[in-house]
């Protein structure tokens, strides 16, 4: 499978998280939710990332998963703990480790991160900020499907 993460880079410096990417200040990503939600648990090492910028309609970057950490009914300490012994991959600011102070958490390491001619994405209905697909054609103008939910099932 390969994966798809959005992402934000919103308004102030400190939020951006693709060019913190592609600036190699940043080699982890993480996701989280109150309950588990995707991609925990579904993504494994040796899978391929595609980034996207929030809003711009392109994939513009790839990576590979060095490592996975998947965590469940984390306490707050717990939370504030495994985000800080993350820091130096995560880079998070402090309105993200507020936004990511969740109770299960998916922490994705990535190494080979490279830039690629981009690709045009075609935005279907209620897709959330992390895809899973067989492959990145797949929602891409041109060669896109109707996206389904399949990979997205626990």
């Amino acid at each position: 499978m390969v994966h798809l993460v959005y992402c934000d880079n919103a308004g102030k410096k400190g939020e951006k998280v693709l060019d913190k990417i592609l600036a190699g200040t940043k080699t982890m990503v993480v996701r989280g939710a109150a309950g588990r939600k995707i991609p925990h648990s579904r993504v494994f090492e040796g899978e391929k990332l595609y980034f996207m910028e929030k809003g711009s309609g392109l994939i513009t970057a790839t990576a590979i998963v060095k490592a996975v950490q998947n965590y469940v009914k984390l306490s707050d300490e717990e939370i504030t703990n495994t985000l800080a012994n993350n820091q130096s991959k995560l880079n998070l600011s402090d309105k993200q480790k507020v936004r990511w102070h969740k109770k299960c958490l998916c922490l994705v390491e990535f190494e080979n991160v490279e830039e690629i001619t981009p690709l045009a994405f075609e935005h279907q209905g209620n897709m959330d900020d992390w895809l899973i697909i067989e492959k990145i054609e797949d929602v891409v103008v041109g060669t896109s499907i109707p996206y389904n939910y399949e990979n997205s099932k626990f």
